[in-house]
């Protein structure tokens, strides 16, 4: 198959970015200004930030907006098998015309300048969707939040923060503090702000940042609480009582993801169809995805099939509860990790549910963890662990030996991307 245009033009952009990877936002304000500040001419804007469930929060919210009748942009990263899948124009990925021609654009107006690939192409998605009518637009941030490519709008509509943990500490410091207040500076002066469940020194950093912008903050714990009762989500705020479907998102963690989507909903005052719509019409892949058919279901029939790509240990801890949540089965993991992340720190909570790990390295990937350091770390925390070539050996391994098994392949999107790329 010959290479998409796209992809040729993201290749070149690869090439621009700084040999040092620092977070500064000069080179998204020169481009921004270079294409005539399309960051102003946005639709409403919805910004995320946070450590877990940023991706499946905006995907709610993009549901319940849509099922309102709504126009929707949306913004996200990383992508799972296409980088189309990261620019969504009024509730539809982004054409590979489209796509080629505000590349191609972009490319032109920097000239030749050093930027990051995440950089230039966030400077493309905002261009891409100032340029199309919509109703409102998701920003979802990279990394961090202060210095994020995607923190340019001067007058959001509202934040977002989701749940914070440790993660990415080489560029946002080592404790929750400091990494707090990064995702913080999201927080613009008056705008509102979702903030989900989160440790308590988190907490405090965001309500300081709040408290000297003004912003008021819509907090769980103090502003709304949601919860699982005999199968339906009940969500509780000061104007009443929701009580609605579960999310259509597998697991348990998604509860307080759907809780903040429901606040901003609420906030922006939209009514039943919008918050019924954002639990049952919501979609988000590689996250705790059943995987019901394709060639590897083929290969292993009656094995219950999950992908998941999450990645650090908050992550590993919301698998294992939905695991144990689970009806009972010998489960098996197919895991390959970044060598940038805590594997021991996401492997330990899951060791309680698995039965036995098989470690990959992934394809394709230069910063993959080695399956061997993979598995070396999986017996530090207590789990039996082996390795093999690939996802498809080592399903086929497992099959053979326990052929009505659950089996989650898991520990990185970049995996969870390859994964679905293969199954097309």
């Amino acid at each position: 198959m010959s290479q998409a245009k796209s992809d040729i033009i993201l290749d070149r952009m690869m090439a621009l970015h700084p040999k040092v990877m620092d977070l500064v936002l000069d080179r998204v304000w020169r481009l921004l200004a270079a294409l005539d500040h399309p960051e102003n001419d946005l639709p409403p804007v919805i910004h995320l930030a946070g450590t877990n469930g940023k991706g499946s929060t905006q995907a709610m919210i993009r549901a319940g907006l849509e099922a309102a009748g709504k126009r929707v942009h949306a913004y996200t990263s990383p992508h799972l098998a296409r980088f189309h899948e990261r620019i969504r124009l009024a509730g539809e990925l982004i054409s590979e015309e489209a796509l080629t021609a505000i590349l191609d654009e972009c490319y032109a107006a920097n000239g030749g300048e050093q930027i990051t690939y995440f950089e230039i192409t966030t400077c493309a998605g905002l261009l891409a969707m100032a340029r199309t009518p919509a109703d409102f637009t998701l920003l979802e941030t990279g990394l961090g939040g202060r210095l994020d490519a995607t923190n340019v709008v001067e007058k959001p509509e509202m934040t977002v923060i989701t749940p914070i943990s440790i993660d990415h500490e080489q560029f946002l410091g080592n404790t929750l503090a400091k990494i707090a207040g990064e995702k913080a500076g999201i927080i613009k002066r008056g705008v509102p702000c979702v903030v989900g469940p989160q440790p308590d020194e988190a907490l405090e950093v965001i309500e300081a940042r709040a408290q000297a912008l003004g912003a008021p903050l819509i907090a769980h714990g103090q502003h709304w609480h949601v919860y699982e009762e005999r199968g339906h989500l009940i969500y509780q705020d000061e104007r009443g009582l929701l009580d609605l479907p579960l999310p259509n998102l597998p697991g348990a963690h998604q509860y307080q993801n759907a809780g903040a989507a429901l606040a901003v909903l609420r906030h922006l005052d939209f009514g039943e169809t919008a918050y019924e719509g954002a639990m049952t019409d919501a979609y988000w892949p590689a996250r705790m995805q059943r995987l019901r058919e394709g060639p590897l279901v083929e290969i292993a029939p009656d094995v219950e099939l999950w992908l998941d790509g999450g990645h650090n240990p908050a992550a590993g801890e919301a698998l294992a509860k939905h695991l144990a949540g689970l009806p009972e089965r010998p489960t098996y993991l197919i895991c390959g990790m970044l060598n940038t992340k805590d594997a021991t720190g996401y492997m330990r909570p899951l060791a309680a549910q698995a039965q036995q790990l098989t470690a990959i390295s992934i394809p394709g990937e230069a910063n993959t963890l080695p399956a061997d350091e993979t598995a070396k770390m999986a017996r530090s925390v207590g789990m039996t662990a082996e390795t093999a070539d690939d996802v498809t050996q080592a399903l086929a391994d497992i099959a053979a030996s326990n052929p009505s098994a659950r089996v989650l392949i898991c520990g990185s999107l970049y995996l969870a991307g390859h994964v679905l790329r293969e199954i097309g």
